[in-house]
């Protein structure tokens, strides 16, 4: 009798263990449903041949990208998704890891390594318009990427990084990324006039960086971007900073409506129409906080003129003294004095000794946007005052 009891106590607890396990098991199918509720908003979705789940790992098999305006999906392979628990209706995901790209289409080829995200939370309802209808990951990684054209490589990365922070508050995100080594190889142009242009300006190898930095506050939708530069090796370093307010995920959902609205007219042209009503009207409530541009030369300026000039049969420097003159002429148009005296000062002490140029948008309290496009369509001469521009040289 003993072993009877025992056998049907096993039993028993053969079936409650199995059907706790069903009950708990991930659902695939909803998952993927949740991260396309997220990618749909792009114009975009993922689809999978099939999807298999061991334990907390999915795999989605066979996966294809599909992205608005591209007729055929973008083959991704297998993606594995490892620690995925179910929060709230959405889920967290440990780390996605993506199939080796080898994409090969007219001879043109493209590879990629190593790609993968950490972090991942996939939001149950995309959109409540808050930060948890967003699609977050901690991090994300890619490795090597390469192009190449008719078995020629023509760009290559080494690899690329990029991070989101969420503050403890949930009042907005903080971000950076960076693409290290990045090369181009442009000595195969074949246009005569871009080639002599490449060789003149020593750009047959470029090699370089791309970095981004910033935040976003999502109450007033501040997107403060502190760094975008571009940094080459015997070229210079290009840094864009702005900030605007008023990019509220509201205000990101009724531009991604209102380009929904223009995939599914038939009519482009009147699509384009309606698509550029919309748009004006959603710029009423985006606030210009402030903008900066500055180039930090590393050789490049002196070949550009050196080379202008040859086209006109004139030396580098005799172009850059010429440029000095026409400067004030081309500044008095705007009407006003003050910037046609910084600009000019500025422009003549950057081609005397090439060091940095920069360009400053600085109003003393942030400004409507309507109102800088007013200032422009109306009274074109303002704009410096409405902005606050500034513009300085070596410094």
């Amino acid at each position: 009798m003993t072993f009877y009891r025992t056998t049907r106590l096993m039993l028993c607890s053969a079936a409650i263990l199995s059907f706790a396990g069903s009950a708990f098991a991930l659902d695939g199918n909803d998952l993927l449903k949740k991260i396309n509720d997220v990618y749909g908003q792009q114009g975009g979705s993922i689809a999978a041949e099939g999807i298999d789940i061991d334990g907390d790992t999915v795999t989605l098999k066979g996966a294809t990208l599909k992205a608005t305006g591209l007729e055929d999906g973008i083959p991704l392979g297998d993606i594995t998704l490892d620690g995925v628990e179910e929060n709230d209706g959405g889920y967290t995901i440990e780390e996605i890891d993506f199939a080796d790209v080898d994409f090969n289409k007219d001879g043109a080829a493209v590879s990629a390594t190593d790609l993968k995200l950490n972090g991942v939370e996939i939001p149950a309802d995309a959109t409540k318009g808050d930060l948890s209808s967003l699609l977050y990951y901690k991090s994300a990684h890619a490795g090597a990427v390469s192009v190449t054209k008719d078995d020629v490589e023509v760009f290559s990365i080494e690899g690329a990084d990029a991070t989101m922070n969420k503050r403890d508050d949930k009042s907005g995100l903080d971000f950076d990324a960076k693409i290290n080594g990045i090369k181009a190889d442009l000595s195969k142009v074949d246009d005569p006039k871009a080639k002599d242009a490449i060789e003149a300006l020593k750009l047959q190898q470029v090699d370089g960086t791309v970095a981004m930095k910033g935040s976003w506050e999502i109450g007033p939708g501040t997107i403060d971007i502190s760094e975008y530069s571009f940094d080459f090796k015997d070229i210079g370093k290009l840094n864009l900073a702005f900030s605007i307010s008023g990019y509220t995920p509201a205000f990101a959902k009724s531009m991604q409506d209102a380009l929904k609205t223009v995939r599914s007219n038939p009519n482009q042209q009147e699509a384009q129409q309606s698509a550029g009503l919309a748009m004006l009207g959603l710029l009423q409530q985006l606030t210009f906080n402030s903008a900066q541009v500055r180039f930090d030369d590393a050789s490049i300026t002196a070949r550009a003129l050196d080379f202008a000039g040859k086209q006109q049969g004139v030396t580098g420097k005799q172009l850059g003294d010429t440029l000095k003159a026409m400067t004030p002429i081309m500044m008095a148009q705007l009407n006003v004095p003050e910037l046609q005296n910084a600009v000019s000062a500025a422009v003549s002490a950057y081609l005397d000794n090439p060091k940095s140029l920069t360009v400053t948008a600085a109003p003393g309290k942030p400004v409507p946007v309507p109102m800088i496009i007013g200032a422009a369509m109306g009274a074109p001469q303002t704009i410096p005052q409405v902005i606050g521009l500034k513009v300085s040289s070596n410094d």
